[in-house]
């Protein structure tokens, strides 16, 4: 017996956002649109066959991850702008005290900075804590995307959020 399959529509009002988030996470904020809207046509293209699928919000990560290593493949063929620009050239955090990645996401005004501080995490562990903590898949759906064990995409990501407040604490130090 199949399941009833959900609108499109309904699974882009749904997860669009959990996938943006995943996309910022993955490519950068200023390629996060493009590669949204990649993944969505993808996503939208194998639609009519995905009758089988259980869960929709790990498809749709899936799908987002697998257009962002295209991004990825594609960006490395592309000769790299000389700037001195980069995500240490934005502000720094301005809150004091607790969480550093708890406290810069409700803060919202140095998404910025998270998102640097993401970008300079191991694949691995960057993968695992978008996964699981800004996706908010299972950590069975992260080892399946990760392809490895549960305990090691569970340890994965608890490693990559230490070495996110890690960076986040350094960040702060350095605008002191």
């Amino acid at each position: 017996m199949s399941r009833p399959v959900p609108p499109f529509e309904v699974l882009v009002a749904s997860h669009g956002a959990t996938v943006l988030r995943v996309c910022r996470a993955l490519v950068g904020v200023q390629e996060a649109d493009d590669v949204w809207q990649e993944s969505f046509l993808a996503a939208l293209r194998a639609y009519p066959a995905s009758g089988n699928v259980r869960n929709w919000e790990a498809w749709l990560v899936a799908i987002a991850r697998n257009k962002a290593m295209d991004h990825h493949r594609a960006a490395g063929r592309l000769p790299v702008p000389a700037s001195d620009d980069g995500p240490e050239a934005a502000g720094c955090l301005a809150a004091a005290g607790g969480d550093d990645v708890v406290r810069s996401v409700e803060a919202g005004q140095d998404a910025d900075r998270v998102w640097a501080a993401l970008a300079k995490l191991p694949p691995k562990q960057r993968e695992a804590v978008v996964y699981h903590h800004l996706a908010g898949l299972a950590y069975a759906e992260v080892a399946g995307l990760l392809g490895n064990s549960e305990a090691s995409a569970r340890r994965a990501a608890s490693d990559g959020m230490r070495s996110l407040r890690a960076h986040l604490a350094q960040d702060r130090e350095d605008c002191s």
